[in-house]
């Protein structure tokens, strides 16, 4: 087959044929950042863990509440108790009997320890909740990252197709120079080079788009060959243009939920503390109940009954003071994870707020170079039509208006990518954000 007179391998017209014919579903990012969220597994399991905790908080704070028993039981006895009165016996109990009781009991002062037991729950539960809060910005950040590069990708199979017109556009202005006899056989050959390069890359960006396609299908739990088309939106955080590196460290240590987590951590140990010491004080407790046991030889058969106790353990085999010991340890573990945790966050927000930063002013930068590639393509397809350029200048401008573009999108996309990565940083709700 020859397109615009010239002969071209057969591979080259496959790809020229090679192109999807259904129509992609359009998603806009808070859409898919909706369904991301709501199908994750992960935040899912954590939302499983927020229900087990406050479970194990209900349990604990059971121990604040009365304790009431109930029992009811029958004996049947071989032989009568009976007791010996000089020559003779008296029965004491029937032989057969029932009896049954009722009991209450509450512990009155136990200095704050199944108080502090009970607030230690609590507080751990809601760290879980807030861990899940740190979960869902994990989802959301995952997928605002893969579906900026599905955004990127498309521009780059658009760049691609650019090229491809632009390198046939050229090889028809070479064919037809070739038939008046201006140019040789050579500037044919060469576009056909190029043009085959062209389609082969456009290809790979094909591939590369489709791969981005299954990973953000992944995310949304969707079949991996679905076609999805992004939608390309302005984001919505356009306050991040002004703000410092201090200012982003000031929002982080606000709002970073992990930084949360870690201080609730703490705080739930204090709990712990003071109930662990709490063992080695006397515990005040008071039962009150009724007793009833069927026998005719005794009376009253029911009773009522009142206690009030002290109870203190004397010895445990050091297992408390083991505890205390334990809590110490966790909480100077969790005092140097705190410190290596602003450290880490620190470095992340510097790192993700230069990026964002670099790359506006790249966009600045290569916007003005593909205005400029564009003209420099321009000057030269006019100075080779009329026989004073090469086809080589051509080629090589078409070659610098490709590059122009590719990092002009590339920038445009890092500074998105850059943008919401600062927005994850600093602890913004990103399904916030973006709606």
């Amino acid at each position: 087959m020859r397109i615009y007179g010239t002969i071209v391998p057969c591979f080259i017209l496959a790809a020229c044929l090679f192109c999807g014919t259904s129509q992609a579903a359009e998603l806009r990012l808070s859409e898919g950042l909706k369904i991301a969220v709501e199908k994750s597994r992960d935040l899912k399991i954590s939302a499983y863990d927020e229900d087990v905790a406050r479970a194990e908080s209900l349990v604990d704070r059971a121990r604040l509440l009365p304790s009431v028993n109930a029992s009811f039981s029958g004996t049947a006895l071989a032989d009568q108790p009976s007791a010996i009165f000089g020559a003779s016996t008296v029965p004491l109990s029937q032989r057969d009997f029932l009896a049954y009781s009722l009991g209450i009991q509450q512990t009155l002062y136990d200095f704050q320890g199944n108080a502090s037991r009970y607030a230690a729950a609590k507080i751990r539960a809601s760290a879980l909740g807030i861990e899940s809060r740190r979960v869902r910005n994990l989802v959301a950040i995952d997928f605002a990252l893969t579906y900026f590069d599905l955004l990127e990708s498309q521009k780059m199979v658009v760049v691609s197709e650019g090229e491809l017109e632009r390198l046939r556009a050229h090889m028809h202005d070479t064919q037809v120079l070739l038939d008046e006899g201006a140019v040789t056989k050579n500037d044919v050959l060469q576009a056909e080079v190029r043009l085959s390069d062209a389609l082969q890359r456009r290809l790979a960006a094909i591939n590369v788009r489709s791969v981005t396609e299954s990973r953000l299908n992944n995310i949304l739990s969707r079949p991996l060959n679905e076609e999805v088309a992004a939608i390309d939106e302005e984001s919505g955080a356009g306050d991040l243009a002004d703000m410092t590196q201090e200012q982003a460290w000031q929002a982080a240590v606000a709002q970073r939920p992990e930084l949360r987590i870690v201080e609730e951590t703490m705080k739930a140990l204090d709990m712990d503390e003071t109930g662990r010491k709490a063992e080695l004080y006397p515990r005040l407790v008071v039962r009150g109940g009724y007793d009833f046991t069927q026998n005719r030889y005794q009376t009253p058969a029911g009773n009522w009954s009142l206690t009030l106790g002290v109870g203190i353990n004397l010895f445990s085999g050091g297992s408390t003071s083991a505890e205390l010991q334990k809590i110490a340890a966790q909480r100077g573990k969790l005092r140097e994870q705190k410190e290596k945790l602003i450290e880490d966050i620190r470095l992340e927000v510097t790192r993700y707020v230069l990026a964002s930063s670099t790359a506006r002013e790249k966009i600045v930068v290569t916007k003005d170079a593909v205005r400029q590639a564009k003209e420099n393509l321009r000057i030269n397809r006019a100075r080779y039509e009329e026989g004073v350029g090469t086809a080589t200048e051509v080629l090589d401008a078409v070659t610098l208006l490709t590059v122009a573009e590719t990092n002009y999108f590339r920038a445009v996309y890092d500074g998105k990518k850059a943008e919401a990565a600062v927005l994850y940083a600093t602890g913004r709700d990103l399904t916030g954000v973006y709606k």
